[in-house]
């Protein structure tokens, strides 16, 4: 009979009835009595009762009997911790026992009791597990200190399990290797700042040895801990290569996505010119293709990947295209996104067959499927300039199909084709014109709407076209009236004699009788346009469009190097960083690609960090909105801050807004472009009056000449490095650094024309930012850039703007506008250009405030490498307004307490610890906003280093 008897029983008075059994001589009795406890367990009856008699049968040298007990200890442990004691001395037993499996099973057990009682009786057979010569053993005791440190962290340090973790990677046994590498990158996880796995050659080099002998998932955790290895130089990279690429033909898919993670992070370094490069790229390509002969659920996970792969590295797969064409019995999630990757890998080389395929598709019965086929036929015409004819012809085509849905998504995409390919085209408006009244929906109306009023001079009736959307004018969708009033206004100006009537009906419609401040405003606009100047009307309205780009879609470069760190896992899948869907984001660490070796060809994004800022793993240390917020309007942190009040977060930038409307209306498509409805030339009375002077610092500094006011601070400068390259902003580089200086913070810029035009209006203006940076001044290059000229300019910040939490908290988006074009990047600013030049604490008011801020907000980190003394540390400090309070000398250490505070009024306390010789200081800060500590200690390490 099976053990399913056990399930079935249902008597009262059934637990003084167990209790008997597990307390009779015979041995077989009691087996089965266990077997009914756990049953009745597993359905959800409460046995605690008998938890005294279930732990005297652990006595046991029977296996299956020993595993069962066990079982029911860790599931009650918790609620009866006083009686746990008693199983004590029995774990400590077995852990001596002379089978490997029952020792095993007494660690692994150990473990899950999440009993803090009973850890530290478990210290002692733990510690002779992780010595055991059983690698069986050894492996699970490596689990179970990873379990332990998530109960109580302190003690697993206290008592060394950290460094037997580590003397175990270099054991013999792959699979205790494995386990270790796990263990250590766990506990790592949740500290973000301790340096666990602190990786070099040699370690890296067993890793790799144990890499060909483990179980998959130990190749699993081991691939992984080589993702977040960084190699010194392009040789070293490419041996690890050499070593992790025989993974790709693993049977394991999550084997293969891990050694791709590995490879496409190593790959960064190195160039592109050698013949290893050209083979890496070969060898990568069949594995991502064998991924797709999965089940629907598992491709769907290979694709997402492929996508990220796809727009970092397109020629891995772009001889591949047909693995991407959907089969009929494909579920709807896989088909869409093939198509997405198919439209990614479109060329001229390959063009005819995708528009064969996606003309087949727009034949299909799913309709979601259907309009995704035909947008992509126009996002294949806008990609590759050579196919647009054709896919205009593919579309027109599907027009005369009269299906309604398609008849739509065409017109929305021919729109996008006009877009991008004025005066070439508008033959076939004539077709669109047949299809008005059979369109209902939104999107496709104002499409047809815009078309129409783009072209009113080429359409005899557009004015009766126009009219007769006007006439259900207040039953439309935002989007459509929006448009209306646009194109009837460009048809005005087009036709100003026969289009009167029709321009002052929509006017009234716009501005008096709708309750939309988005039209009421863009009415009243055009109103004072026409009525005021019309040859300015005419400028603006009918100006010139810039040309739309191929790629609409893309993924942010930094966001997309960031994902491809995180291959394989879920946020390869939700095209999210951790940050954004981890609850908490505890220990959730921001990684990126490694840079590029000096003899790999420097092509630099806009994204690279500023040299001020380490290179490596960005922490993410986001706070909440409140957070910062909080600590701005929070006088309680420290000692009071002298001096006027911050100001409000609504403070506009001092400069005229010629970007008009702010970064966010650039971000948006208006077709009014610079200058829209949002533009506000703010009064003179916004003009921050102190456009150099640090916000934070007081105004008692402007008396203070002893403070560092007033003489040249020597703040550290990183060197400028190239945020905005020439090929990404048609031919305008740009770089750049951060320096503070007398009080006041600029940005250092050189500007070169690479272009073959001369370029002339510029302006800048930044994003909200977590510390309110703005430029304080316009942006002023008085003469015309000519080609192949460098100007050099130093733009005035100051810390009064709005205030946002940003994507790492040093994050900046810049936009810089000149007579071509509206350019984006992003940088990061080093920390220390912050440090206002008051933030030296008097010795109580430290202490004081050292013992008031909890203790867990006290972050540890390691300074390496560092062969200066405490007298040189602390004056090199000092000229980045980093300030000794104190210094002692404990048992041979040198001992600074350190204090700064930031523009926005928060105080850092730092104790750094120096043992004279020995280069590697010990940083403790302590902060009520500790998302700044990661942040404040790589300003340590820039400075100290540099």
């Amino acid at each position: 009979m099976t053990d399913s008897k056990y399930f079935t029983t249902t008597k009262k008075g059934e637990i003084f009835e167990l209790k008997a059994e597990l307390n009779s001589d015979k041995k077989e009795k009691k087996k089965e009595a266990v077997k009914k406890v756990i049953a009745s367990m597993t359905v959800g009856k409460d046995v605690s009762a008998l938890f005294p008699d279930v732990v005297n049968c652990m006595q046991t040298d029977n296996l299956e009997l020993k595993k069962l007990v066990y079982l029911y200890l860790m599931n009650y442990a918790k609620s009866q911790p006083d009686m746990a004691i008693m199983a004590v001395n029995t774990f400590v037993k077995d852990c001596e026992d002379p089978n490997p499996l029952i020792r095993a099973l007494a660690v692994r057990t150990m473990g899950c009791i999440r009993v803090d009682k009973i850890t530290e009786y478990l210290c002692e057979p733990l510690r002779k597990c992780l010595k055991d010569e059983d690698p069986y053993v050894r492996k699970t005791a490596a689990v179970c200190v990873a379990k332990l440190h998530d109960i109580n962290a302190q003690l697993v340090e206290d008592q060394g399990f950290l460094d037997t973790l580590k003397d175990l990677i270099s054991d013999s046994n792959p699979m205790v290797v494995a386990n270790a590498v796990a263990a250590l990158s766990e506990i790592a996880e949740s500290h973000p700042s301790s340096n666990l796995l602190d990786l070099n050659p040699q370690s890296i080099n067993k890793l790799l040895t144990a890499l060909n002998e483990c179980t998959e998932w130990g190749q699993i955790f081991i691939l992984d801990c080589l993702a977040n290895y960084t190699p010194k130089d392009d040789r070293e990279a490419q041996s690890i290569c050499e070593r992790v690429t025989p993974r790709l033909s693993h049977a394991n898919s999550a084997v293969v996505l891990s050694a791709v993670k590995v490879l496409m992070k190593f790959m960064e370094m190195l160039s592109k010119d050698l013949d290893y490069y050209g083979t890496l790229l070969k060898k990568l390509a069949p594995p991502l293709v064998t991924l797709l002969s999965a089940e629907p659920e598992l491709q769907y996970v290979a694709l997402r990947n492929i996508n990220l792969i796809v727009q970092k590295r397109p020629e891995i797969l772009k001889h591949e295209m047909k693995v991407f064409f959907v089969k009929y019995n494909d579920p709807i999630y896989v088909k869409l996104e093939k198509l997405d990757i198919m439209i990614r890998l479109a060329s001229q080389a390959n063009i005819a067959q995708v528009l064969a395929e996606l003309k087949e598709y727009a034949t299909e019965v799913d309709v979601d499927f259907v309009r995704k086929a035909v947008r992509a036929i126009g996002r294949c015409a806008i990609k590759v300039e050579q196919s647009a004819e054709r896919c205009v012809s593919t579309l027109l085509d599907l027009i005369q199909t009269k299906v309604n849905y398609v008849v739509q998504e065409a017109i929305v995409v021919i729109k996008d084709i006009f877009r991008k390919y004025p005066n070439k085209y508008e033959s076939v408006i004539a077709t669109l014109c047949e299809n008005l009244d059979s369109l209902d929906e939104p999107e496709a109306r104002a499409a047809m709407i815009w078309i129409v009023g783009e072209y009113a001079e080429r359409i005899d009736n557009a004015d009766e076209l126009l009219e007769s959307f006007l006439e259900g004018f207040h039953d439309e969708s935002t989007q459509v009236q929006l448009q209306l009033l646009t194109a009837i206004v460009k048809l005005f100006l087009k036709k100003p004699t026969e289009t009167q009537e029709l321009v002052q009906q929509v006017l009234s419609l716009a501005t008096q009788d709708s309750d939309n401040p988005d039209l009421r405003d863009r009415g009243y606009i055009y109103w004072r346009l026409l009525s005021t100047d019309p040859v300015a009307a005419k400028e603006v309205v009918l100006a010139e469009k810039p040309l739309i780009s191929e790629e609409t879609d893309l993924i942010e470069p930094t966001l997309l190097d960031e994902l491809i760190c995180y291959i394989g896992t879920l946020a390869s899948v939700y095209h999210k960083p951790p940050s954004a869907f981890v609850e908490g984001g505890r220990g959730v660490v921001h990684k990126s690609l490694p840079p590029r070796t000096a003899s790999s060809e420097s092509t630099e994004s806009p994204e690279t960090a500023p040299a001020g800022a380490p290179s490596g793993d960005q922490p993410d240390v986001i706070p909440t909105q409140g957070d910062l917020l909080g600590d701005l309007l929070n006088l309680d942190l420290g000692p009071p801050v002298s001096g006027p009040p911050l100001a409000t977060s609504s403070v506009q930038m001092g400069a005229v807004d010629l970007l008009g409307g702010g970064l966010d209306s650039l971000m948006g498509d208006e077709p009014e472009g610079i200058g829209g409805p949002n533009f506000v030339a703010p009064s003179a009375a916004t003009v921050p009056a102190n456009l150099g002077a640090s916000m934070g610092s007081g105004l008692s500094d402007l008396f203070d000449l002893t403070s560092g006011v007033g003489t040249l601070s020597g703040s550290y400068v990183a060197p400028k490095a190239v945020w905005l390259p020439a090929m990404k902003a048609k031919g305008l580089e740009i770089s750049g650094t951060f320096t503070r200086q007398v009080g006041s913070i600029s940005m250092d810029l050189q500007l070169t024309n690479k272009a073959l035009q001369v370029m002339t209006d510029f302006a800048i203006q930044f994003n909200r930012n977590s510390f309110g940076l703005a430029p304080a001044a316009p942006l002023q290059i008085h003469a015309p850039l000519s080609p192949n000229q460098t100007v050099e300019i130093s733009l005035p910040l100051n810390t009064v703007g709005s205030v946002m939490k940003m994507e790492p908290l040093n994050n900046l988006q810049v936009a810089v506008k000149n007579n071509i074009d509206v350019f984006y990047f992003s940088t990061l600013y080093p920390l220390h250009i912050l440090f206002v030049e008051d933030g030296k604490m008097d010795r109580q008011m430290f202490l004081a405030t050292w013992k008031d801020i909890p203790n867990e907000n006290e972050a540890q980190f390691q300074i390496r490498d560092c062969p200066l003394n405490a007298e040189a540390v602390s004056s090199r400090l000092q000229s980045s307004n980093i300030f000794t309070v104190a210094k002692r000398n404990v048992e041979g250490q040198d001992m600074l307490y350190q204090s700064l505070k930031l523009t926005n009024g928060i105080w850092v306390l730092a104790e750094l610890r120096i043992q004279p010789g020995n280069p590697s200081f010990t940083l403790s800060l302590k902060c009520r906003a500790p998302e700044v500590s990661q942040h404040v200690y790589q300003a340590y390490e820039t400075i100290l280093k540099n």
